[in-house]
């Protein structure tokens, strides 16, 4: 006499199956791609020919195939390059190879020395991603720790920190975000 074997009742399956599906949906976090802020000038005008930019009111930061830094010429290392852009930027001992200023009357900060400086941001096809983007981190700090001293200085609180829409104006105007990005070529460089 053969045994019978007993019959699983698999009803139930399909809806435990449901259930392990939305719960993992509910518990996972997805990862977005999160990109660099940048506010992008409008399309310049071809009618209209560009002023000449002096030497000394540009930074030039190049970053070659082999993620060598270069910094004006010279060898540049990523762990001076915030403190070399700020120096650059605030030109504080009003040197004459670093980028001239310009006074203008700034609503709540009054008369301020603006910076001429403009950063050069240059890479090659071949920087790696990761280079790509310490060379803007480090940029992009050193911009704002200049606005977060000057903030600190004149409304007691760093930039970030600022809730009043007109003093956040002030700052930005006090202290831009200068960064020209040519685009990739091979540079070359080992």
């Amino acid at each position: 006499m053969a045994r019978k074997i007993p019959e699983i009742n698999a009803g139930s399956m399909a809806d435990i199956a449901f259930l392990l599906l939305i719960f993992w949906l509910v518990t996972t976090t997805m990862d977005t791609d999160t990109g660099i802020v940048r506010r992008l000038p409008p399309p310049p005008d071809l009618s209209i020919t560009p002023p000449p930019i002096k030497e000394r009111n540009v930074f030039n930061v190049l970053v070659n195939k082999s993620d060598r830094l270069f910094v004006d010429g010279r060898i540049g290392d990523i762990r001076t390059l915030k403190m070399d852009t700020k120096e650059f930027l605030s030109n504080p001992t009003n040197r004459e190879d670093l980028p001239e200023k310009r006074t203008e009357e700034i609503k709540y900060l009054g008369s301020f020395p603006i910076s001429k400086g403009i950063i050069s941001l240059k890479n090659d096809r071949g920087t790696s991603y990761d280079m790509y983007i310490q060379v803007q981190n480090e940029l992009t700090a050193a911009v704002n720790e200049l606005r977060d001293e000057l903030a600190k200085q004149k409304f007691g609180v760093k930039f970030s920190e600022l809730t009043n829409d007109d003093y956040i104006q002030a700052i930005q105007k006090a202290i831009p975000m200068s960064i020209s990005e040519a685009e990739p070529e091979n540079i070359g460089g080992k």
